[in-house]
């Protein structure tokens, strides 16, 4: 396993190195776990067989396990660290409401549609494709790599053998789709007068296009909360978050091998619980402020680099080709959802600044938050339209209710249990949307023209 991840983490270090340097790459904007889990692909044993990753005794490579402990590892990080000022869901409505509703409806109703859509229109085109195929579409695009990891277990547990490489692959798809996409949607509105913050979608940081920031732009990665004469602040973190990971096993075991119960949580699910309960015990300990929420993050986002990486190296390039047409399928359902949802719905939703809203969404409805940063920071370099902010205090009321969804939802899948959620799901987000244009409002002002307390804010500029 460390041989392994040194070989990976070569492979990162060489694709971080060759987007710096190289300018094609730059202007492709493709992250560096996304290129060194393609070097890896290519110089592993199903291409050229040049790096010696680890084999198990019946000759499979051993990383194709590692996304699954590495998801439980990345979900124990979700709910640990100190949040004293967490705000009540009434604040939330009320500041950002339309950033809240229309991203959470946007979220599962990707689900609800693909679920749909496999369950009436995949059977005609593809009679012996598994009921679960359409399930790994959202959970690759709107989810990305972690959450494809996580809802292919319970699909690779109902007998869907080809999930785990499916969901990597539309994972994949879903980053390069919503790249290329995004910057594709940004020139067309630089022209047409839809972005109202910048002139020309080449405004972006040299430093977003090489990887390194200069001093100016560097920040601190979190705060020290424990002496480092007892023990180093990263290893207090570290040992919290794989202390829940352990935890999140022995319960795992338990449940599988000495109760020997047959319905059982995702490991990942079994981590965020365990994670939650460790906080909340620290918490009552008066120890929970000692825990930084920002090393967290940072902890959960280094595991997802890894994770991108090892699921793209171990994508099985065997099952992609069998699986071509509806893997092509499925994706142009996903991107061309992503676009309804900007153009018919993100325009007249968002009450300001809602093209530099919506394009920030479709690049996490079709990658991760990432993505959906790299094109805000296109359109707007200076964070003026406040897009980061009210999504940050979103996401707070988001958050559980998208990890209930993928707790929930893949198990029923996997049992066949598909029309149910596929329905309540779809209209619980059409009910949302509704909500939204209620409550903030339905906006028609024209695409190009400005609405109230945007041109106060660009006259700042």
């Amino acid at each position: 396993m460390f041989a392994d991840f040194a070989i990976i983490s070569i492979l990162l270090v060489i694709a971080h190195l060759l987007r710096s340097r190289i300018r094609f790459l730059q202007h492709l904007l493709i992250p560096a776990p996304i290129l060194a889990g393609f070097l890896g692909l290519a110089g592993g044993p199903q291409l050229l067989d040049l790096l010696p990753f680890s084999l198990t005794a019946d000759g499979k490579t051993a990383m194709d396990r590692y996304p699954y402990e590495l998801i439980a590892i990345l979900f124990a990080t979700l709910f640990l660290g100190h949040q004293p000022r967490r705000p009540s869901l009434q604040t939330m409505l009320r500041k950002v409401g339309d950033t809240w509703f229309y991203n959470f409806a946007a979220y599962i109703g990707q689900f609800g549609i693909a679920l749909l859509f496999g369950l009436f229109v995949l059977p005609y085109l593809f009679p012996d494709l598994n009921p679960g195929f359409a399930l790994l579409m959202p959970a690759g695009f709107a989810g990305g790599h972690g959450t494809a990891t996580a809802v292919s277990e319970s699909l690779t547990a109902g007998g869907f053998d080809d999930a785990l490489s499916l969901g990597y692959t539309f994972a994949t798809i879903g980053l390069l789709t919503g790249i290329f996409g995004g910057l594709t949607l940004i020139n067309i509105a630089t022209r047409l007068g839809w972005s109202h913050l910048v002139k020309s979608a080449q405004d972006l940081p040299e430093s977003a296009r090489s990887g390194f920031l200069p001093p100016e732009e560097q920040s601190s990665m979190g705060t020290n909360t424990v002496s480092a004469m007892s023990l180093d602040p990263l290893t207090w973190h570290l040992a919290l978050v794989l202390a829940a990971f352990g935890g999140a096993h022995a319960i795992d075991y338990g449940f599988r091998h000495v109760l020997e119960v047959k319905v059982i949580l995702p490991l990942f699910a079994v981590a965020l619980l365990v994670s939650a309960v460790l906080q909340v015990v620290l918490e009552f300990c008066q120890l929970g402020k000692y825990v930084d929420r920002q090393i967290m993050s940072r902890i959960g986002s280094s595991v997802s680099d890894y994770l991108i990486a090892f699921g793209v190296a171990s994508i099985k390039i065997s099952v992609v080709v069998e699986y071509m047409v509806p893997l092509i399928v499925m994706s142009l359902v996903g991107f061309l959802y992503a676009l309804a949802m900007l153009w018919f719905l993100g325009r007249h939703l968002f009450h300001n600044f809602w093209f530099e809203r919506s394009i920030f969404a479709y690049g996490w409805m079709t990658g991760v938050v990432g993505i959906g940063v790299l094109l805000l920071r296109i359109v707007d370099p200076q964070l003026r339209s406040k897009t980061l902010q009210d999504y940050g205090l979103a996401f707070v009321g988001i958050s559980p209710l998208e990890i209930l969804l993928i707790v929930v939802v893949p198990p029923l899948v996997a049992q066949q249990i598909i029309l149910a959620p596929a329905i309540v799901i779809t209209l619980l987000a059409i009910f949302c949307f509704g909500l939204s244009a209620y409550l903030v409002g339905w906006f028609r002002t024209p695409p190009d023209q400005c609405r109230p307390g945007e041109q106060e804010i660009i006259d700042e500029m």
